[in-house]
């Protein structure tokens, strides 16, 4: 199922707006090309956090959970 600004998985919740709008973005590109949603959202959440990080950008909302090193 495609995702949309207003209707994402629960874990993009605590990303700040471009981040996830990113995560978004390549987790429906992932969807198209026959990813199953299971690896399409984490597979877009990195890649979205790089994305971010490559930017200089906010990744998380104040208070957010860090996302675990080992995961």
């Amino acid at each position: 199922m495609p995702w949309t600004k207003k209707d994402y998985p629960v874990s993009l919740k605590n990303f700040m707006a471009p981040v996830r709008n990113k995560a978004i973005e390549i987790a429906n590109a992932l969807l198209k090309e026959g990813w199953e949603e299971e690896r399409a959202i984490p597979i877009a959440t990195s890649r979205a956090e790089e994305w971010a990080a490559n930017r200089h950008l906010k990744i998380r909302k104040e208070k957010a959970p860090e996302r675990s090193k080992t995961s």
